[in-house]
């Protein structure tokens, strides 16, 4: 069976995804979810002309002065009544411009002795320069923000400012990960000098938990027979999303491939030309997506990263599904990539980075002091210290 190429993989995993259904939540409660339709305004923003600075409303008309100060209009305490000819009203930042009034002077460009008032500097150029004018950040009716667009706190901000209380979104999806293989233990202190500890299920969980709105489930360690697996994978039917560790590779306890067609699960492909981690199985049942990673750890992390992090946010309808490559310098020479895409462990600065770690796919160690994996393509020719490179930045808490 031919190797399938990392983006060819990753497109047809986002193809099984079919997103969530809608449902509005309140927009407190909306971090990191997206947009499930357009953001369209339902109020004008500024609803009126407002001032941008400290100082005094007035005609323009009546320029010079000089004034008499009539009142104060302020935030939230607008004057209540028209500004007429030759007076002024003291105004905050922010404030709702009294009616009548078409300019703001600076309280610095002013002399104020009780309620006269006179001009003392220079006057605004253009006169209607502090101003901030009605729909000046948008009007009602407008599109905002497009349908996928993810919501951070400067989305959720702009959702309340155009008059939404509640806000569409894709419902959570729901994820059970099953971390197998013989020689897990449970028990991290206690383990056997055959076995390992089993850190693949919660690192999974807390990757996917950090990384995006989900709910996770861990079931294991599951020894490798296809009765535990079954057991598994029944447990897991609620599941949107089925992530297997272990047991994906061609050995003879090798069990998940046919666990899951014993389960009913369809293969969609077995095997991508990646390194680390070529033997990811992705297989469908129902609506459910079933994602099998390899179980060595990082193998594990990296496939995690590239192909399940990006179909949950399918699910949760992102209009952006895989994470963006940055452009980076090599700060040290890269040797000539193979006939598969590798992803290499880096310690990046912001501006260059070093694959000096160990690139064995066992070493976790490694990987937590990564905080950038480096994307050689396939036969990616040779880089010298100070080259072009590209990388994708880890949220994994390691430090370059």
């Amino acid at each position: 069976m031919a190797l399938l190429p990392v983006p060819e993989a990753q497109a047809r995993l986002i193809a099984l995804a079919r997103p969530l259904p809608i449902e509005g939540v309140p927009v407190g409660e909306a971090l990191g979810r997206y947009l499930a339709e357009p953001l369209v305004a339902a109020r004008t923003q500024p609803p009126a002309d407002l001032s941008a600075m400290d100082g005094y409303a007035m005609r323009q008309a009546d320029m010079p002065g000089p004034w008499r100060v009539v009142g104060e209009s302020s935030c939230g305490h607008p004057l209540g009544g028209p500004c007429g000819a030759g007076e002024a009203v003291r105004i905050a930042t922010g404030a709702l411009m009294p009616e009548g009034t078409d300019m703001v002077l600076m309280q610095e460009d002013a002399a104020r002795e009780g309620a006269a008032l006179a001009l003392t500097g220079t006057p605004p150029d253009p006169l209607g320069k502090h101003i901030r004018r009605s729909g000046n950040d948008f009007a009602a009716g407008a599109e905002l923000l497009p349908e996928g667009t993810h919501l951070g706190p400067a989305q959720l901000g702009l959702v309340l400012s155009a008059g939404h209380n509640f806000v569409a979104v894709r419902r959570i999806p729901r994820i059970v990960v099953i971390d197998s293989g013989d020689e897990l233990s449970d028990d991290a202190g206690g383990c056997a000098v055959h076995q390992i500890p089993a850190s693949n299920g919660v690192m999974l969980e807390a990757m996917m938990r950090q990384a995006l709105p989900c709910t996770v489930e861990r079931i294991g360690p599951v020894v490798d027979t296809l009765e535990a697996l079954a057991k598994a994978l029944k447990a897991a039917e609620h599941a949107d999303v089925v992530v297997t560790s272990g047991g994906a590779s061609v050995g003879d306890h090798d069990l998940i491939r046919p666990a899951l067609a014993d389960w009913g699960a369809s293969l969609d492909f077995w095997k991508v030309a990646i390194k680390p981690g070529k033997p990811i199985m992705v297989a469908t049942r129902a609506h459910q997506v079933v994602v099998g990673l390899p179980g060595n750890p990082v193998s594990s992390h990296v496939t995690a990263y590239l192909f399940v992090l990006p179909l949950l946010r399918a699910l949760l309808g992102a209009a952006q599904c895989l994470p963006r490559p940055i452009a980076a310098t090599a700060a040290e020479a890269l040797p000539a990539g193979g006939p598969r895409q590798e992803f290499l462990r880096a310690a990046f600065d912001g501006w260059a980075a070093t694959a000096r770690l160990n690139q064995d796919s066992g070493a976790l160690g490694s990987l937590a002091r990564a905080n950038a994996l480096i994307d050689r393509p396939v036969n990616a020719p040779a880089v010298e210290p100070g080259g072009p490179i590209s990388l994708y930045l880890l949220g994994n808490g390691g430090i370059a």
